[in-house]
C-alpha cells in the first residue's frame, strides 16, 4: 500500500522533499535523455520565489511571495531549516528576495498540520517584518487545477536523472514541467518516463528532488503565471528508497493553493487577488 513520507526523517509519516538525513540542494530530477542546461534558469526570472536557507552549496527549501508582506512555503519547512528555532528565539530571520535583504519576523502555520498526518494541511504563511512593493507578487490562482493540466515546477533542491533518481546538488536553480494526474484536495504530478511507448513525457519532464519543499506549481493562463501548489512530499512505494527517490515513475504531491484560499485570506486580512 502506497503511502507519503518526509523526505527528511524516516520517521515521518510522508516524503517531505527537503532533506533527508542528507541535506538537499541542487533542483529539480530531469529526464536522463535532455541535456542539463535545459532545465536550468537563472532566479532573476523568477523574482518572487526564493530559497529558505543556505547550507554550503546546498539551497534548502522555497517559498514564494504572494503579497508585499507575505509568502508561502510548506509548513514542513518551518521546523526542518532554522526559521522555527530563530524565530522562538525573538530574532527575526533573514532571507533574500529578488536581491534585496528581508527578515521574515512571524509565521502562521496551517491549523491542520500535522506532520504524522498524511491528511494534513503542509502550509505555512511568512510574514516579512516590512512590507515591499518589489520584486512584483505572484498571483493566486482562484480555480482548482483540471486533471491533465500542464504546471511548471522549481526548486534548487537535489539534481538527478529519471533513470537513476537523484544524485547530488549544485545549488542550481530548475524548472520542470509536468501534467497533473490526480487531484483531491492535493493534486499529484508522476514522472513519465520517456522510454515507454504509451509515455506523455513532456519534453522538459521531472518532478521535484529532496530540497524542493515548498516551492511552487506554475500555471500558465496565457494571461502570465499563477501559483497553484505548493511542494510538500512523494508517494513512497514498495519500491521506494532514499538513494533512488525521483525515479521514473515517482509520484509528487502538492497542496492546491485554491482549496486554502479562505485560510490565505484570513491570515493576510485581505481578499485576493494580493497584487495591489
Amino acid at each position: 500500500m502506497n503511502k507519503t513520507r518526509s523526505i527528511k526523517s524516516k520517521s515521518l509519516a510522508y516524503c517531505l522533499l527537503l532533506s533527508l538525513v542528507i541535506p538537499s540542494s541542487s533542483a529539480i530530477i530531469i529526464r536522463h535523455d535532455v541535456g542539463p542546461a535545459s532545465y536550468e534558469v537563472q532566479p532573476s526570472r523568477y523574482p518572487s520565489v526564493f530559497f529558505m536557507e543556505r547550507q554550503g552549496n546546498r539551497k534548502v527549501c522555497a517559498a514564494t511571495v504572494i503579497h508585499r508582506q507575505w509568502a508561502l512555503t510548506a509548513a514542513h519547512c518551518v521546523e526542518q531549516t532554522l526559521l522555527g528555532n530563530t524565530l522562538a528565539n525573538d530574532r527575526d530571520f533573514a532571507v533574500v528576495v529578488a536581491g534585496q535583504d528581508r527578515e521574515i519576523d512571524a509565521v502562521i502555520i496551517h491549523p491542520d498540520f500535522d506532520m504524522s498526518d498524511a491528511a494534513d494541511v503542509d502550509l505555512a504563511l511568512l510574514r516579512f517584518k516590512e512590507p515591499s512593493a518589489t520584486p512584483r507578487v505572484m498571483p493566486i490562482r482562484l480555480q482548482e487545477l483540471e486533471i491533465g493540466s500542464t504546471v511548471s515546477l522549481l526548486g534548487w533542491g537535489y539534481f538527478g536523472l529519471g533513470t537513476t533518481g537523484r544524485q547530488y546538488n549544485d545549488g542550481s536553480l530548475r524548472l520542470a514541467m509536468n501534467r497533473v494526474t490526480d487531484v483531491n484536495r492535493r493534486f499529484r504530478i508522476e514522472f513519465d518516463d520517456p522510454r515507454d511507448s504509451a509515455s506523455l513525457a513532456l519534453p522538459l519532464e521531472g518532478v521535484p528532488g529532496l530540497g524542493d519543499s515548498g516551492g511552487p506549481a506554475l500555471f500558465d493562463s496565457g494571461n502570465g503565471l499563477f501559483l497553484v501548489g505548493i511542494t510538500v512530499g512523494e508517494i513512497e512505494g514498495e519500491d521506494f528508497s532514499e538513494e533512488t527517490q525521483g525515479k521514473y515513475g515517482a509520484i509528487a504531491v502538492y497542496e492546491s493553493i485554491a482549496v486554502h484560499i479562505d485560510w490565505i485570506e484570513t491570515v493576510i486580512g485581505s481578499p485576493a487577488p494580493f497584487d495591489s
